[in-house]
């Protein structure tokens, strides 16, 4: 008895999809089994998916002569009626034939397919690293877009694009494991006091630059002063950006893989100001491409409310900033200062969307709180006044004759 056995190939196939494993096989001999395994752990083990024992099977070749029997042809399946990524991996299809000489032994013989399930990214998201920052009126500053991508099998095509048009980037190799940062902290300087003196930019190269990792953790230098405009220097009225890019991977543990693609360039207040920067994502198992868009926007008009409107000695006063007259990104950094003076706690400034001065003396009445909102693409100052009114509810100390507190006017009707 002779008896062969083939899978059909099967194509990638997305999550959720509806998917049949085909087994045929050809023999002249009788049926004895058929058994589909998964294999899992590298082969090691083998996890029954379905078995038909022709030992308790009714079908009977109803030929009259046996020695001339003909070949008999068989298909058997198995449907995954919606695939998981968990049941990406090989798959076998093992037949056995009782032997026509002996009756008694059994002929086997199998085949295996390999199930490749694809998934889609689930999210894709635009952040900016290293913020909150400040804005540099006179400091070059380097700025990098990070566009994050989970859920996906494989791993996807990630790439940028400026105001709908794509982005040349000069390619950057993938940190060293445990490097900890997904983006370079500094560009080549030397490329920045390039275009400080007007002179043009090298031409891109595969290779990264050697004052990336050279010049890693230096301090970009000072501008002088002597600039075109005290708003923004010189350096800046450069008319296309180098830009680098960086694109790496990371397993995860459901078997997607969380992608991570960086661009920086040193940013330029005056061009870059409401730019329109997407991150866009092609993947095999979508249809179209996957898209998240940021503008690059400098804080305007900060809204600050003051809580409780109506402030007394002895009150907890909050000042917060609740908005801006624009959407703002990437995320600004807010100051607090007090206007010719320390704050209430004595120090010069405070950091945060939100400033609480604690049970108010009458002395505050008066004073003048500065909040400085800004991003590496501007800044703006909000002032906003305290006033502080006296407190019933606390006693004002010893009066005079006439009902009046010492140092205050009173007056009284005659």
């Amino acid at each position: 008895a002779y008896l062969t056995v083939s899978i059909e190939p099967l194509p990638p196939v997305v999550v959720g999809d509806a998917v049949t494993l085909k087994c045929n096989f050809k023999t002249d001999g009788k049926m004895r089994e058929i058994v589909w395994y998964r294999v899992t752990d590298g082969g090691t083990i083998k996890q029954k998916l379905f078995t038909f024992d022709a030992m308790f099977s009714t079908n009977f070749s109803q030929m009259e002569n046996y020695r001339k029997r003909e070949d008999l042809v068989y298909q058997s399946t198995v449907r995954l009626p919606e695939v998981r990524i968990s049941d990406n991996g090989p798959y076998e299809c093992h037949v056995g034939i009782y032997d026509r000489a002996t009756r008694e032994k059994v002929v086997l013989a199998s085949g295996n397919v390999f199930l490749n399930v694809m998934a889609p990214p689930t999210s894709i998201s635009v952040l900016a690293a290293d913020t909150p920052a400040p804005f540099s009126r006179y400091q070059a500053q380097n700025f990098t877009l990070v566009c994050v991508v989970s859920g996906g099998k494989p791993a996807p095509l990630v790439y940028f694009k400026r105001d709908g048009e794509p982005i040349e980037a000069t390619p950057l190799p993938e940190p060293p494991a445990g490097a900890g940062s997904w983006a370079p902290r500094n560009l080549l300087h030397r490329d920045l006091d390039d275009t400080k003196r007007g002179l043009a930019h090298p031409p891109p190269t595969a290779e990264p630059p050697r004052g990336l990792a050279a010049e890693r953790d230096s301090v970009t230098e000072s501008i002088p002063e002597t600039v075109v405009s005290r708003e923004f220097p010189r350096w800046v009225h450069v008319a296309e950006p180098i830009y680098y890019f960086r694109h790496t991977h990371a397993p995860v543990s459901d078997g997607t893989v969380e992608a991570r693609a960086t661009l920086t360039w040193t940013l330029n207040p005056q061009i870059d100001n409401e730019a329109l920067f997407s991150c866009e994502v092609k993947h095999p198992a979508l249809s179209m491409p996957m898209q998240s868009e940021v503008t690059l926007v400098a804080p305007k008009g900060p809204k600050i409310t003051m809580t409780p409107t109506r402030a007394q000695v002895g009150d907890t006063v909050r000042i917060l900033v609740q908005g801006f007259q624009n959407e703002v990104f990437p995320e600004p950094l807010f100051t607090w200062t007090r206007v010719g003076s320390r704050l209430l706690d004595g120090s010069a400034e405070h950091d945060g969307k939100e400033l609480v001065l604690e049970r108010v003396p009458a002395e505050l009445n008066g004073s003048m709180y500065r909040c400085t909102a800004q991003n590496p693409l501007g800044s703006t100052d909000t002032h906003t006044r305290l006033i502080v009114f006296e407190n019933p509810n606390i006693p004002r100390g010893p009066e005079d004759s006439n009902g009046s507190l010492p140092g205050h006017c009173g007056f009284r009707l005659v």
